[in-house]
């Protein structure tokens, strides 16, 4: 009953942080927003990594690891994300708390299973365009929302060295935008609100293999693909006029009848392969590669001519260090600790000049005395963007943490 409590309260958690603002960049307004790391603390901790099988962690990334769970794991998490972003003539900061993921897992013998929800991409964007002398037009444009998953997924152990899985996703997500324009000194000026209801469905299969060299090193190797998927935008855009205060904040609105579109988006397929080699229950080192078709996820409101998308790419090194995990050793030596590098294509193109995403890594594995859960933390420092040809370079800071339960549930209780 206490488990069932728990995981209610965490999923009402989750929903209504989920309404909130995952980001804060300007490049949000373009597609359906900015994609958000679809992996676990412990991943992310090391740039992304999801090679090494887990038999106490839930592998959100690659399905195929679900069969290598031993206990029941139930995850969430949550991160606090803080900004410096700056053009070739200002710079602001920004600050914001996200709910990450939830997720359950469950070992079924040579299977395992889970299901869970969180985000795929977020918009949260606040551009101002003021002119102090009035020579020309104010502008001011914001949005918010994002596009958001459950899955149901499953793995199968061939092998004892051989998993395969694969997972199920339901897609769906609302995306709002809301554009000012209005001449300075007059109280009147005109409002464009677009409203796009997302949803659709897709999967992805993984396969994950190990292989000894020795007595205390083994090669692991990771494959997991999502193919190419359709996903609906239900849009409503209304126009109108707006009246203004001395201070630009909207005081009245006079629309016109709302103009309702569908557009078929398409999520694009992606490729991901790892490898790397170790000692799991001590030490892991490996690379991981992602390629990414061009997709087609931009609306009628966010087509730019100084806009193109090229294929993204994502190049990662990482790996953990577990100085013993013997439970009855020191508590410090029973830490995790985890790092990595990455570089990030994210495919978005402005003004002809590709957005790219530098940065580092680096985590702890807290093990929580007398069980086998841990709490995670993941710190994550780099720059996305630049500040040449009127683009905006955004300097980050991110602080993850992860709790993640294990134990022996759904386990009839015998009386003798």
């Amino acid at each position: 009953m206490i488990n069932k409590i728990l995981i209610s309260a965490c999923l009402f958690l989750s929903l209504v942080s989920f309404s909130q603002e995952g980001t804060s960049s300007p490049y949000s307004f373009y597609g359906i927003g900015e994609s958000r790391f679809n992996g676990s603390v412990e991943s992310r901790s090391m740039a992304g990594l999801s090679i090494a099988p887990d038999s106490t962690h839930i592998n959100l990334q690659n399905p195929a690891g679900y069969a290598n769970l031993k206990w029941t794991a139930f995850t969430l998490a949550g991160s606090n994300n803080r900004t410096k972003q700056k053009s070739g003539t200002s710079s602001a900061s920004t600050q914001r708390n996200t709910f990450d993921y939830l997720a359950l897992g469950v070992p079924l013998g040579k299977f395992g299973a889970a299901f869970g929800i969180l985000p795929y991409s977020s918009v949260g964007y606040r551009i101002e365009n003021v002119s102090l002398d009035g020579s020309q037009n104010n502008k001011r444009f914001n949005g918010w929302g994002g596009l958001n998953r459950v899955f149901l997924g499953a793995g199968y152990r061939i092998m004892p060295n051989l998993s395969i899985g694969a997972n199920a996703y339901y897609n769906f997500g609302k995306i709002q935008t809301n554009s000012l324009e209005f001449v300075p000194f007059v109280p009147i000026g005109s409002r464009e609100l677009n409203v796009n209801d997302l949803s659709g469905v897709n999967f992805n299969i993984g396969m994950m293999y190990q292989a000894k060299i020795n007595k205390k090193m083994t090669i692991f190797s990771s494959l997991y693909y999502t193919p190419k998927s359709n996903l609906g935008s239900n849009n409503t855009r209304t126009i109108g006029t707006v009246t203004f205060d001395s201070n630009y904040d909207v005081q009245g609105v006079d629309s016109l009848d709302p103009v309702i579109t569908k557009t078929d988006l398409n999520l694009p397929q992606k490729w991901t392969f790892g490898a790397g080699i170790g000692d799991s229950k001590k030490w892991f080192f490996g690379s991981e590669i992602s390629f990414q078709d061009v997709g087609k996820l931009y609306n009628s409101y966010n087509t730019l001519d100084n806009v193109t998308y090229e294929k993204y790419q994502k190049y990662s090194f990482g790996g953990y260090y577990t100085p013993n995990s013997n439970p009855f050793v020191g508590y410090a030596k029973r830490i995790t600790y985890r790092g990595g590098f990455k570089y990030e294509k994210t495919g978005l193109v402005v003004n002809s000049t590709s957005i790219n995403d530098v940065g580092m890594t680096f985590g702890l594995g807290l093990p929580i005395t007398g069980s086998l859960s841990n709490v995670n933390l993941g710190f994550e420092f780099g720059k996305k963007g630049t500040t040449s040809n009127n683009l905006v370079q955004e300097n980050y800071f991110n602080i993850n943490i992860g709790v993640s339960l294990n134990d022996k549930w759904f386990v009839r209780s015998k009386f003798h």
